[in-house]
């Protein structure tokens, strides 16, 4: 499935390090100047689920086989990107085409680390950005109202719709709030084809120095108010630790992540928020040849789960054994949930739940 996070920010606050522990390689260039980043990055990574492990061990699968998320390293946005500075354009263009954005923040000072606005300060660095993008989709929605108010005159029903729905968004743009917060109720998929940066959700990162890694730090603190009042959430991790984290063998990293008081990897975290900012969920197939993680929305109906796995099981979809997950568990499998009667049979119109361990039935 095509969901994935662009990571963006100004140059230097640490994107293509975080990239680069994300995807466990050195694809991304990561260096001191700004624009080292020209072409996104993008690189598919495993999303940590320790139910796997716990399914497969019940199930004696041979193999484990996670779910992945995608992520896209774009280079860093400048004060004018929305004119063209900075190659702000293609920038721009990139952020277009992700469904979700984790906006990563320096929060550590550095003099060998240079800043493109000659200081530390999240807050505004994150103003910075957000009032590109902001006024980028103002310009865009400007652009595309004008000719549809003509028509919506002359009764064009559809162009009418149009116009009732940006007039509000170039509204609160204006006035320099994103489009997120002028999203009528209902209307999230009209929006989202708009392609309006500011109407994607956000993510906020915070980029501290090491010895803040566990705690985060004032600058940090600065971002969770901001991401409070916005309703947005935040990961604090130190990017250099994870690059270091990334390159150790799996049987050290607890060891090593333990030694710095943290209990958890950062990018485990930013994974799962990247999950969750994109409103996705977790079914689970098992079996004595893999236990398999696959993903969906959150709201997702049977039959169109099963497609994920091969279009065929939707078209010839006849009902689903559903356990969940901690009944799976407690009854210790498939044949102990059912004996117990905790297996369901479902059909067409069950949305399947986070968790939910099923077997399909279809007949093509």
């Amino acid at each position: 499935m095509g969901f994935n996070c662009g990571i963006v920010g100004l140059p230097n606050v640490g994107k293509s390090t975080l990239f680069n522990a994300l995807t466990a390689t050195a694809a991304a260039q990561a260096a001191n100047y700004p624009f080292c980043t020209i072409e996104p990055n993008v690189g598919r990574v495993a999303v940590p689920d320790p139910r796997l492990n716990t399914l497969a061990a019940i199930g004696k699968s041979i193999k484990i086989v996670p779910t992945s998320l995608e992520f896209v390293d774009i280079a860093g946005l400048v004060r004018g990107a929305s004119r063209g500075e900075g190659l702000g354009n293609q920038f721009l263009a990139n952020i277009r085409e992700v469904d979700a954005i984790i906006h990563v923040l320096r929060c550590f000072e550095d003099d060998d680390v240079t800043h493109v606005e000659g200081s530390v300060d999240p807050v505004r660095d994150a103003e910075v950005v957000e009032t590109e993008l902001m006024l980028a989709d103002l310009d865009s929605l400007e652009k595309r109202v004008v000719p549809l108010q003509k028509k919506a005159r002359n009764n064009d029903r559809d162009a009418a719709a149009q116009v009732a729905l940006m007039e509000p968004i170039i509204a609160v743009l204006r006035e320099g709030q994103p489009a997120r917060t002028a999203i009528p109720k209902g209307q999230e998929e009209a929006v989202r084809r708009l392609n309006l940066m500011t109407s994607k959700p956000v993510l906020y990162v915070c980029n501290v120095e090491e010895a803040s890694a566990s705690t985060g730090n004032r600058f940090s603190e600065q971002v969770a108010a901001k991401a409070k009042a916005e309703g947005a959430a935040t990961v604090i991790v130190s990017a250099a630790i994870e690059a270091e984290v990334s390159q150790l063998p799996d049987a050290d990293r607890a060891e090593f992540l333990e030694g710095l008081g943290l209990s958890d990897s950062g990018l485990d975290r930013v994974i799962a928020a990247g999950y969750r900012l994109l409103g996705l969920a977790t079914y689970f197939t098992v079996g004595p040849k893999e236990t398999r993680a696959w993903t969906i929305t959150a709201g997702t109906k049977a039959p169109q789960a099963a497609a994920v796995i091969h279009n065929d099981f939707e078209r010839g979809f006849i009902a689903c054994e559903t356990v969940a997950y901690d009944d799976y568990v407690a009854y210790k499998g498939e044949a102990g949930a059912k004996e117990a009667g905790r297996m369901r049979v479902e059909g067409r119109d069950y949305v399947v739940k986070d968790g939910d361990v099923l077997l399909f039935r279809f007949n093509v």
